[in-house]
């Protein structure tokens, strides 16, 4: 078994893992990426739509914002942490180094108010950026425009020159199609990870390792995330004995064509612009549900959408108040390429959409065990609490990122990098049937969806641990002979998907995403 070493290993290529690496590499560290995706679209940042949330001028309105959303849960000196260096990120970074084009007032509208500069964090600004005459979008939950972005497409804007700067670097190697396997852990520290590669295993030592593996999106049957989000990143941590939390705060979005052939997200920002939800028999009923109506909290959208759905047939998205296809125009021809007619309101539902609890980190990505790092939807840095604030994944992915970065470079012994005994990953038996994981997966998602979903009860709950306690005993038999990338992802996302169950079992206060309802209710 061949290994190699590393100073710093980034386990996922997202926003999150992206800032890290540049971070790292800038601190003079050799950083490899280790991800399993093969091009852009297999990253769950690449499919952010609505944008990235800067504090502009007020950084405690921002907070306040936060902390609302988040039913009152988020962590306040997390929330500070993200607010205060906000601006800073996003300049120095995004504008300056990778020179997104965020969309300026002069492609979309006349309104002057909305183009302001990016202040520093003094509240000086920057002439540089104000030039740009950015146009602030208005998203669910926020009391002012403060989203920066790219049509429908920020995710892409953003992931893309980002990849391609870190693939010109001279630190920095990128490993596509490699899967972390598990962590190599021992007496509470953090040595790297098993990886492997067109079959290949081998170990990949590293000072300190960083974990960047996005969603859970294959644990539910609808889900906003790209295929291969399988919580990879915190199964990993957890089996190696890192703290783990907030699991039941699991989001989904309210608006998704479920319909299409390939269902996609409808951004939140149509609504910011005015867009209206309609049930089946074409009444508008979000103020009924809450008094900022459509731009309520998304917990509180996505039930009401569940609720309307059940008792109509249908909710749509009514589009006819805001040109559309003009300022929307990558989501006007998503779904004319999916048949679906948007001047007749596009369908919509529900869908798992973000995790805001995760591996416990600090405010420089930290996690409990000695070497360990966990960033972007991995992590649970406290900032999104019970319900994440719409445009605030890739702010924190940005953030955190960039300080677990520079901590892991910054962290780098003298002299060689320590190495352990790698474990025997055998291959005693033959190799599974190719549907096993299919099928095990398919059990896995029905438990999740019947008894995990946007609305539980404790006795469903109690039911979704025993199955899955089963199914991950049996999935644990099998991994111990032999070794395949597709039963390590299950393996993974068993343990994330019992970690949800378990915590929500345990929490039977209705907070933000996690809404129990009596059993009679239910029914």
């Amino acid at each position: 078994m061949s290994e190699h070493t590393t100073d710093v290993l980034v386990i996922g290529s997202g926003i999150a893992g992206c800032a890290a690496a540049l971070a790292a590499t800038g601190q003079g560290a050799d950083v490899t990426i280790a991800t399993k995706a093969t091009r852009p679209e297999g990253a769950s940042s690449w499919w952010a739509q609505g944008g990235i949330a800067v504090s502009k001028d007020d950084p405690e309105q921002f907070k306040r914002d936060i902390v609302k959303a988040s039913d009152g849960t988020a962590d306040p000196e997390a929330v500070d942490v993200l607010a205060e260096h906000a601006n800073d990120a996003v300049r120095e970074v995004l504008l300056e180094t990778l020179s997104v084009e965020f969309d300026r007032v002069e492609s979309r509208t006349t309104d002057d108010e909305r183009a302001e500069p990016v202040s520093s964090a003094d509240g000086t600004g920057d002439s540089s950026v104000g030039k740009r005459n950015l146009d602030f979008g208005q998203e669910a939950a926020h009391s002012d425009e403060r989203i920066l972005h790219v049509d429908a497409s920020t995710g892409k804007a953003i992931h893309v020159p980002f990849l391609n700067y870190l693939e010109d670097h001279d630190n920095a190697e990128i490993r596509e199609d490699t899967a972390a396997l598990e962590l190599l852990s021992r007496e509470g520290r953090v040595y790297g990870a098993m990886v492997e590669s067109d079959g290949e295993v081998e170990p990949l030592f590293a000072d300190a390792t960083i974990l960047a593996t996005g969603g859970i999106g294959e644990l539910y049957p609808n889900s906003t995330n790209p295929k291969g989000m399988t919580g990879d990143g915190i199964g990993m941590a957890a089996l190696a004995g890192a703290a783990v939390t907030d699991m039941e705060y699991v989001q989904f979005h309210p608006t998704v064509c479920t319909e299409a052939d390939e269902q996609f997200l409808v951004s939140e920002a149509v609504r910011g612009e005015g867009a209206l939800l309609r049930n089946g028999e074409g009444e508008r009923f979000m103020p009924d549900y809450h008094t900022d109506a459509e731009l309520a909290p998304r917990d509180v959208v996505a039930r009401a959408v569940t609720t309307e759905r059940d008792r109509t047939g249908e909710v749509r998205l009514d589009v006819s108040p805001l040109d559309f296809a003009g300022e929307f125009p990558d989501l006007a021809e998503l779904c004319e390429d999916n048949g679906i007619d948007y001047r007749e309101g596009v369908p919509v539902a529900p869908a798992e959409h973000f995790l805001c609890g995760g591996v416990v980190v600090d405010d420089r990505g930290r996690a409990s065990l000695e070497g360990l790092y966990a960033v972007g939807e991995t992590a649970r840095t406290g900032v999104h609490g019970a319900n994440r604030l719409a445009s605030t994944s890739l702010l924190e992915g940005l953030v955190w990122g960039l300080r677990a970065g520079e901590d892991a470079a910054g962290s780098r012994r003298d002299g060689e990098i320590r190495t352990i005994d790698p474990p025997e990953l055998l291959e005693r038996d033959p190799d599974l049937p190719e549907r096993f994981a299919r099928e095990k997966f398919r059990r896995l998602r029905r438990v999740m969806d019947k008894h995990v979903g946007l609305e539980r009860t404790p006795e469903d709950l109690e039911r979704a641990q025993g199955v899955l306690r089963r199914l991950k005993g049996e999935v644990d038999a099998y991994a111990r002979t032999r070794t395949s990338r597709s039963l390590y992802e299950l393996r993974h996302a068993t343990v994330t998907a019992l970690l949800i169950a378990r915590a929500a079992s345990e929490n039977r206060e209705s907070l933000g995403t996690h809404y129990l309802v009596n059993e009679a209710s239910a029914d």
